[in-house]
Formats: C-alpha cells, sequence, structure tokens
C-alpha cells in the first residue's frame, strides 16, 4: 500500500469517483489506500460535492511549505494505555473526527469530542485538551463553548478552580427522540394530505402508507432507545493493573 502524501494524479481519481459517486471506501480500494485517508482528504478540501483536485493539490503544497517554516513541535501525546499503536490511533481519531464533521460541527468542536470520547479518564481539561491538539485555549475554548450550547460536552468542577470537559453520553438518547419526534409531525402531515387528496386515491394511499411506515418505525425506535438508555451510563470497567510476572 502506498505511503505519504496524496499525489496529484491520486488527487485526479478521487475527483472522477466522487464525480461517478463512488464510495471513499470504494475510491481508497482503487487507490490502495485507507479509507479515513480519502475521507480526511475530501472533507478538508470542500466536501464530496465541492473537492476539486487541483485546489486540493495547491492546498496540500502550502501546508507542506507551513510545515518545512514552522519550528517543530512537541511529541504527539503519549498513548494512555500499553499495547496500543499510535499511528493507528491517530487515523481512528482523524475518521472520528471527520465523521462529526459530516454532522455539521466545524473540525476544531469535532476534534475536541473526538478526543473526549477517546480519552481513557472520560474527560479533560481546558490544558489538556491544548496539549493533545496542540492547539491555542482560545481555539478550545471556542470549541467547547460550541459543544455546550448543543449540549454535547458539560463542565464538571474539580479541586480548586479547574474544570473538567466530559462529553455527554446522553445526548445520543435525545437524539433519537428528536428523530422519533421529526418522524412522528412528518407522519401527521402525510395524514393531513390524505384528507385533502382524497382518501382512496394513489396519491393519498401512497401518503398513508408513509405515515404508517413513520409510526412503526418510531415506535420502534422509541421503544429500544428507552430499553437501551441505561447502557450509555453503564460504569467503566475497572483498570487492570499488571502484577508483573
Amino acid at each position: 500500500m502506498p505511503g505519504g502524501r496524496l499525489t496529484q494524479r491520486e488527487r485526479q481519481q478521487i475527483a472522477l469517483g466522487l464525480a461517478d459517486d463512488l464510495t471513499y471506501a470504494e475510491i481508497a480500494r482503487r487507490l490502495e489506500r485507507p479509507t479515513s485517508t480519502v475521507t480526511r482528504e475530501v472533507m478538508r478540501n470542500g466536501g464530496p460535492a465541492g473537492y476539486r483536485a487541483d485546489l486540493a493539490q495547491r492546498a496540500s503544497e502550502r501546508r507542506a511549505r507551513r510545515q518545512r517554516q514552522a519550528p517543530p513541535r512537541g511529541p504527539h501525546p503519549a498513548v494512555t494505555a500499553a499495547g496500543r499503536d499510535a499511528q493507528a490511533v491517530r487515523e481512528y481519531e482523524e475518521t472520528f473526527t471527520t465523521l462529526f464533521m459530516q454532522t455539521g460541527l466545524p473540525r476544531m468542536a469535532s476534534s475536541v469530542l473526538t478526543c473526549l470520547y477517546t480519552s481513557d479518564a472520560g474527560s479533560l481539561t481546558a490544558a489538556e485538551l491544548v496539549q493533545r491538539l496542540q492547539v491555542s485555549p482560545a481555539s478550545v475554548s471556542k470549541a467547547v463553548a460550541l459543544l455546550e450550547v448543543h449540549g454535547l460536552v458539560q463542565r464538571e468542577r474539580t479541586e480548586g478552580r479547574r474544570e473538567r470537559y466530559v462529553a455527554d453520553n446522553e445526548v445520543w438518547y435525545q437524539s433519537m427522540i428528536a428523530a422519533v419526534r421529526s418522524n412522528a409531525q412528518l407522519a401527521e402531515t402525510a395524514r393531513q394530505g390524505v384528507t385533502v387528496l382524497g382518501p382512496g386515491s394513489p396519491a393519498a394511499v401512497r401518503l398513508e402508507n408513509m405515515a404508517h411506515f413513520l409510526d412503526v418505525v418510531g415506535e420502534s425506535i422509541a421503544r429500544a432507545a428507552e430499553e437501551a438508555r441505561d447502557v450509555l451510563s453503564r460504569p467503566e470497567a475497572p483498570q487492570q493493573v499488571s502484577t508483573g510476572p
């Protein structure tokens, strides 16, 4: 599998793959690259609808020049548990961050959320986020504020005046319930159309079937979310302490 930076030819192949409506995984397979590499490349350069190979190549060259000119940064944060492949962890974090970005979150907020979810401690201070992401305190503060507005992060006061940020697992339950409410409104609107278009007409039958489908699925999602809600608050497994041979 080729390594290093993407070439201009590879970027052209990515653009052609997007134009053919190929998935990231299929494009990556053709390039013999990790799917995370293609996903990161596309999301960094305009997304699937705005990706242009020439502009992506220029942006990559600019980043390379800046990196050559910039003073070397400190080492990547140490892996928190022995036995993990640092490179694999970084690639996974980048993939996770990209998925959060696809939901509409800015990159920095997505990076902060990824750090919180992949941290063994389950929470991080502002200083720890700054060190882990190698960004300014102001960037972290702005990202955390945005995440709080969306209910994705909570603050916890520790001893003294330090605060720790915690990813709110309850948000996944709330998002399921919000989807149920949205589908219920859609189903109700579809039923109103049955009356307007005349019961028994082809259009009315179509809308009635749609409403019934959304009702059944919504009830199933709501029931499953309630039954599984406790899973989000399960206590963490105790850390195993090695006693040596």
